[in-house]
């Protein structure tokens, strides 16, 4: 599995969706219940940064992970992340490298090939809750939904739910779409609307 290529993917479906949003939109509620859209962009940037960070060998202030603008122009900002974080990517060395992730806990580390799944599965499944939010199409490539859910199937249980990176699993049918199943793994209800919270 080529990680990067597949974060690549991820990165330009969320682009696709983010170049979507209009000012009127950044105040609407999300499925992430702690944000509207205007924080969940603001945190695509801030993860971006936050990555880009991790693998050049100084991700471990929690402040690089919070810093992300979103300026006058989201789509722009997330673009400029978004170039960020594939460059910091692209360094030959960097599948090996240890990437510190403080959200997860003070001192914790993975290699960089681990981090970069963690990564593309992120911004696979916010693509979708920016798509939801706006009430546009969320149809990432069928590669990348496999990645994404072999990614997700390994997040534990353990220290999921309110104000966790992951709230607990939602049931789906068992021939529910790849999607589907995907979001529910990650513990979002795939029939979640704009109106419904």
């Amino acid at each position: 599995m080529d990680i990067r290529r597949l974060d690549r993917l991820a990165l330009s479906l969320t682009g696709e969706v983010v170049s979507q949003v209009k000012p009127d939109h950044l105040r609407l509620a999300t499925p992430c219940a702690d944000w509207t859209l205007y924080g969940l962009l603001r945190h695509l940037v801030s993860q971006n940064e936050g990555f880009a960070a991790s693998a050049r060998g100084v991700g471990e202030p929690w402040a690089v992970w919070r810093d992300g603008d979103l300026g006058d122009d989201p789509a722009e900002a997330y673009e400029a992340s978004v170039d960020e974080v594939t460059a910091a990517f692209a360094d030959d060395e960097v599948l090996e490298r240890r990437f510190a992730l403080p959200e997860v806990g003070a001192g914790f580390a993975v290699p960089g090939r681990t981090a970069i799944g963690f990564h593309m599965l992120d911004y696979v499944t916010h693509a979708w809750d920016v798509a939801v939010t706006i009430g546009a199409l969320w149809e990432p490539p069928a590669e990348l939904t496999a990645a994404a859910l072999r990614v997700a199937a390994l997040v534990p249980d353990e220290g999921r739910g309110a104000g966790a990176a992951f709230r607990r699993r939602t049931v789906v049918p068992d021939d529910a779409p790849p999607g589907d199943r995907l979001l529910a793994l990650l513990g979002r209800d795939p029939s979640w609307t704009a109106g419904s919270c």
